[in-house]
């Protein structure tokens, strides 16, 4: 929490961006979007009165995992979070990606978008295409 997320965060807005692969804001977002779809990711305290693991943690261990490929049992150190609830919390947050962001995000692109990306990519050197993942076909 105090690395990225109290009122004096030890790591700058432009780290945070760096190792999450988002802006802090979209990831903020991301965490209140999930936290509207289910109550696991909100804070609640468990039956002996403890705080369980808070969403920005879960959501953080998720992310570290997709951003860098992380095992899971390597988060424990930093996050304090154990391999099984990190699975778990990875499990969620991907469910509640593509039921909360998907029908927006996770659909095909429409002929008007195609079209726009078509001319946005040939504008600057790369007719007909419309994404590249590896790079692999640029001469």
């Amino acid at each position: 929490m105090s690395q990225y997320f109290s009122e004096l965060p030890v790591y700058t807005d432009l780290m945070f961006r760096t190792r999450f692969r988002m802006r802090k804001s979209l990831f903020l977002q991301i965490v209140t979007a999930l936290g509207a779809w289910s109550p696991y990711f909100t804070q609640r305290t468990d039956a002996t009165n403890r705080e369980g693991l808070s969403p920005l943690i879960k959501c953080t261990a998720a992310t570290r995992m997709l951003a860098y490929g992380t095992p899971a049992d390597s988060l424990d150190e930093n996050l304090k979070i154990g391999k099984s609830t990190t699975l778990e919390c990875l499990g969620m947050f991907a469910r509640g990606v593509i039921e909360t962001f998907g029908p927006e995000f996770l659909r095909p692109p429409t002929v008007e978008e195609t079209e726009r990306t078509l001319q946005f990519n040939e504008a600057r050197g790369f007719p007909g295409m419309l994404g590249s993942i590896d790079c692999m076909h640029w001469e």
